[in-house]
């Protein structure tokens, strides 16, 4: 894992500032490359190869390719074999294979790629830039076009060392209150995109060419049995953890106290052995609220006692998550309403004080088989005739499960800045204008997938990870994993009673049974205590008035915002979404010195 960071012109001054700024995420090594019509910038985090012969920007064999490359491809072996009578290799890095597989195949090469990467090529024949970002959307890339001008990076805040206005987006800005993240392709910051996930791109005039290389458009559904299937499965994830485990640096694994994460444990187990694991609880002033929030916390102490594992825990206490708050929010580059983001900061922390650099986790199983709730839900209005009435598909069902409200937003933002019907829009225009499958629960999910997933929990993930230079890897969301979850009937996956049925039985027998019929909880945070907490309250307060930030003091209705923040303190009124929406809004727009 690396920061890359680039542009369309030649200025080493602005390419260094930029490596400056993203050095977390690469602290073991920093170079740059200057043409006369681009400039490169990488800054390294040592996985595969940690020779110098390694490090980047990589020039190919005859000079006429530079890479900065973000990430690991899992199958860079085996195309390094399949490559061997074309390329000439120096190093045994997976970058160089990138460099190898578009030198023969061009920009076809991504299809070939099996991995979490966000790559840039620049080509001095062609005087021509590529980019790519994986298929699934793992690892981050952002770019600003304006006036023949190209800028991109792993993170936003590379891209404002150039002279960029920091103009917030009234469009994203009102998907973040809707969603509480701000959805592909747009950013909090007027002019500056994410990159689309399983897409390529090419910079050639000062202009941006966007080609999609991926996506799951026809399902041909298993037909066997849900026995036969879940074995199959339980095959696809050992076969993607076992992928995944190539490295020169320590390993480990985040246990939560979930399936998903056990689910990998165990593949881990198979593959290899003995296995450090790191999981992070909450220390609660009240006692019941500790039990509470630790639930999952004790669950994955026990599981990794099951299995053996070298088990590693931290505690979050709530001074912790004070000191965490604004450094959460400045990695994250734009605000990201999910308090979870600061213990995965401590956790990072944490796991690479322990000495390990490299993390596995279970992200991407409740969206590939059917685990959160709202699937269930929906899947039980099906078996009611006239439910559509209730509760009609489409972008108006998954609204119902994914919005914030009227009312509430009503209440607390200006009326000049509250547009009603844009989040329907813009999801509804994206998303659900087809439907590839049988059914409207697995649409959910795949839509779940490509935005939630992607620009919220993977966002937090990347952003949180490498806030401490920690690589974080997700195999049950390795693109030929994903590929066979489509494959699965929803019958296998959510019924009227029970989620991720497959995946359970997948894994029946081999993690704990404790494990098998426990509620879906969710891994959250204890924000709505943190926000009783006398300095933290005392810090929402301030950040949530008029005076904290004069460009935002038109933006909210500061009277009732402070009205619902007292209720929620003094427990007459239960509104934490919106007020932690708000609070890590204007912490970010301070920190960022937006202009509104």
């Amino acid at each position: 894992m690396c920061a890359i960071n680039g542009f369309n012109f030649k200025d080493e001054g602005l390419i260094l500032k930029m490596n400056q700024v993203t050095r977390h995420r690469g602290p073991d090594g920093t170079g740059v490359f200057l043409d006369d019509k681009i400039s490169f910038g990488h800054n390294r985090l040592s996985i595969i190869d940690l020779s110098g012969a390694a490090n980047q920007p990589m020039a190919s064999g005859d000079g006429n390719l530079i890479i900065v490359f973000n990430g690991e491809i899992y199958n860079f072996k085996d195309l390094k074999i399949e490559l061997a009578d074309a390329y000439q290799f120096k190093t045994a890095s997976d970058t160089e294979v990138i460099l190898a597989a578009y030198k023969k195949w061009g920009r076809d090469s991504v299809k070939k790629l099996n991995g979490i990467f966000a790559f840039a090529i620049w080509d001095r024949v062609r005087g021509e830039l590529f980019l790519a970002r994986d298929q699934i959307g793992v690892k981050p890339l952002y770019y600003f076009l304006d006036n023949n001008k190209f800028i991109f990076s792993s993170e936003i805040k590379a891209i404002l060392e150039h002279d960029v206005q920091r103009v917030l987006n009234r469009e994203a800005f009102n998907h973040y209150l809707r969603v509480l993240y701000v959805p592909e392709p747009l950013t909090m910051f007027e002019g500056i995109y994410k990159f689309p996930p399983a897409h390529y791109g090419v910079c050639s005039n000062g202009e941006l060419k966007l080609t999609k290389y991926w996506d799951i458009k026809e399902i041909n559904y298993f037909d066997s049995s849900r026995e036969t299937i879940a074995e199959n499965l339980r095959k696809e994830v050992l076969k993607s953890v076992e992928r995944q485990l190539i490295s020169d640096r320590p390993i480990g694994l985040y246990l939560s106290g979930g399936i998903d994460s056990s689910a990998v444990l165990d593949s881990m187990r198979e593959a290899r052995g003995n296995i450090d694991t790191f999981s992070v609880g909450f220390k609660l002033p009240n006692k019941n609220d500790e039990e509470k929030f630790n639930q999952d916390f004790y669950l994955a102490r026990n599981t990794a006692k099951h299995y053996g594992a070298n088990h590693h825990e931290v505690l979050l206490s709530e001074g912790d998550a004070l000191e965490c708050f604004e450094k959460s929010i400045y990695h994250l580059d734009e605000p990201i309403a999910n308090p979870t983001a600061i213990p995965m900061m401590k956790l990072a922390a944490f796991t690479k004080s322990q000495g390990v650099d490299v993390v596995l986790g279970g992200d991407g199983g409740d969206e590939l088989f059917g685990g959160y709730e709202r699937y269930r839900l929906s899947r039980a209005l099906g078996y009611f005739p006239g439910a559509s009435l209730i509760l009609p598909k489409g972008v108006r069902r998954f609204a119902r499960f994914m919005f914030q409200k009227d009312p509430i937003l009503r209440e607390v933002v200006s009326d000049q800045c509250f547009e009603q019907g844009i989040g329907y829009s813009f999801f509804a225009e994206r998303y659900f204008k087809s439907n590839p499958f049988k059914t409207f629960e697995e649409l959910f999910m795949s839509v779940d997938r490509k935005s939630w997933l992607v620009d919220d929990s993977l966002m937090r993930t990347d952003k949180m990870s490498m806030s401490a230079a920690v690589e974080a890897r997700v195999p049950l969301l390795d693109k030929d994993l994903v590929e066979f979850a489509a494959r699965i009937p929803l019958k296998y996956k959510v019924n009227f009673r029970n989620t991720k049925i497959i995946l359970k039985e997948a894994f029946r027998g081999r993690i704990p049974d404790f494990l098998l019929d426990q509620p879906k909880r969710g891994w959250f945070s204890p924000g709505a205590k943190w926000l009783r907490n006398p300095e933290i309250y005392k810090m929402a307060r301030e950040a949530l008035s008029r005076e904290y930030y004069l460009e935002t003091a038109n933006i909210f209705k500061w009277r009732e915002t402070q009205n619902i923040l007292r209720d929620h303190v003094e427990g007459r009124r239960y509104n934490f979404n919106i007020l932690w929406a708000l609070f890590v809004f204007q912490i970010w727009a301070k920190i960022y010195k937006v202009k509104i």
